[in-house]
C-alpha cells in the first residue's frame, strides 16, 4: 500500500508502505474512505516537535472494515465504521469513566494518511454505521473522528449550559467545531477570537454571535467589554500556545470554566493566579470515542455538518501540499480521498 511519511520538518512523501496486518486478536484493518491532515501534524512539519527518524502520519480516519482478529465481534468486513485517534477498549474502569482517551490498554493512531490501516483496540474503539453513508456524509463523520469530538470536549470539559456565554480561542478546524459544540449544548452566546475572514464566516455560519480579532490582553479587554466586564461563563481553548491559554484562563469569569484542548505547547499556568480566579481548568485529549455513537447520529440526521471545516480536498499523493496549504493558511483543513 501507499501512504504519507514525515521525513523532517517541511518533508512528508508519499511512499509505499507494507500492508498492515492482524497483530493481535484485538485488531481490524480497514481500508480508508477519506483522511486528513490535521491542524496538530503542523507541530512535527513546523519543526516544533522533533523528528528523530521517518515515520507514517495521520491520525484521523472512517473507512471499510477488511478483516478482523478473533476477538472481535463488535464489527465485522464490509461495515463503514467511524474510530477515534486514541483507541480503547471500552471496558477498563476510565472507559466506564468515559475517559476512553485514557484507557489502560490505550494506543494513539499515527499511521492513517494511508490507503490501508491497522486499528488496534478495534473491538472497543470502532462504531460502524448502520448502513454504508452516502458519501457527501463522509466529511462530517471524519471530522466526528477527531476535530468534531475534540470540540464537543472542549464544551463540555469547559461546562457549556443552555443560556451560558462561550469564547472560543481558536479558528481552526477544533475551534469551528467547538462553536458546533457551543451552539449544540445551547449557548447564547458564543465569541470566536479570529483574524481570518474566511474562518470568521464559517464561525458565523456554525453559530458564533461575536468575533474579536484583538490577542492577547487586547482581545481579553474585548471579551470583558462583550460580558459587562465579568468574563465569560465558558472558554474553549482550541490552540495550545502559551498565548492562548492565557488568553483563555482571563477570558473566564470568577467561578467560570476553561476547556483546554489544543496539544500545549511551552504552557505554563500560574498556581497562585489560578487559586484566585476561581477558575475551573480541565482538558487533554478528547475522550472521542464517549461521543461517537450521538455525534455520528447528529451528522447522518443533518443536525450538524463538521465537514464543512474541509476547505481543501486532495488525492492522497498529493498528502505534501495538504501540509503546505494549511501551514500557509490557504486552508483550514485538507480532505485526502486515497
Amino acid at each position: 500500500m501507499r501512504g504519507a511519511v514525515i521525513h523532517a520538518p517541511g518533508d512528508v512523501r508519499f511512499e509505499t508502505l507494507g500492508d498492515p496486518k492482524i497483530l493481535k486478536p484485538t485488531d481490524a484493518i480497514i481500508r480508508t474512505a477519506v483522511t486528513c491532515v490535521c491542524g496538530s501534524d503542523l507541530w512535527p512539519w513546523r519543526g516544533l516537535d522533533s523528528t528523530d527518524e521517518a515515520h507514517p502520519m495521520g491520525h484521523e480516519y472512517v473507512g471499510f472494515v477488511e478483516e478482523v482478529g478473533a476477538g472481535v465481534t463488535a464489527v465485522k468486513p464490509g461495515q463503514f465504521v467511524v474510530g477515534s485517534f486514541a483507541t480503547s477498549d471500552n471496558t477498563c474502569a476510565n472507559c466506564l469513566a468515559g475517559f476512553q482517551s485514557n484507557c489502560v490498554d490505550r494506543e494513539f493512531m499515527s499511521t492513517c494518511q494511508a490507503e490501508y490501516i491497522r486499528i488496534p483496540n478495534a473491538q472497543g474503539t470502532l462504531v460502524a454505521t448502520d448502513e454504508v453513508p452516502g458519501e457527501e456524509f463522509w466529511p462530517g463523520l471524519l471530522a466526528v473522528s477527531d476535530v468534531m469530538g475534540t470540540g464537543w470536549w472542549a464544551a463540555d470539559a469547559a461546562e457549556v449550559e443552555p443560556g451560558s456565554t462561550a469564547v472560543v480561542v481558536g479558528d481552526g478546524a477544533v475551534g469551528l467545531c467547538a462553536v458546533i459544540a457551543a451552539k449544540e449544548r445551547g449557548a447564547e452566546r458564543i465569541i470566536v477570537m479570529s483574524r481570518h475572514e474566511s474562518r470568521q464566516k464559517l464561525a458565523r455560519e456554525f453559530g458564533a454571535t461575536h468575533i474579536v480579532t484583538e490577542r492577547g490582553e487586547e482581545g481579553v479587554a474585548r471579551i470583558k467589554d462583550l460580558t459587562d466586564g465579568i468574563g465569560a461563563d465558558a472558554v474553549l481553548e482550541c490552540v495550545g500556545t502559551a498565548q492562548a491559554m492565557q488568553q483563555a484562563l482571563h477570558a473566564a469569569r470568577p467561578g467560570g470554566g476553561v476547556g483546554f484542548v489544543g496539544v500545549p505547547h511551552g504552557v505554563q499556568v500560574d498556581g497562585q493566579e489560578l487559586f484566585f480566579s476561581h477558575v475551573g481548568l480541565r482538558g487533554g485529549p478528547a475522550p472521542v470515542r464517549r461521543y461517537l455513537p450521538d455525534l455520528i447520529d447528529r451528522v447522518l440526521t443533518g443536525r450538524i455538518d463538521p465537514g464543512k471545516v474541509f476547505d481543501l480536498t486532495l488525492p492522497l499523493e498529493q498528502v505534501a501540499e495538504g501540509y503546505k496549504a494549511m501551514d500557509e493558511r490557504r486552508a483550514i483543513k485538507a480532505l485526502l480521498k486515497p
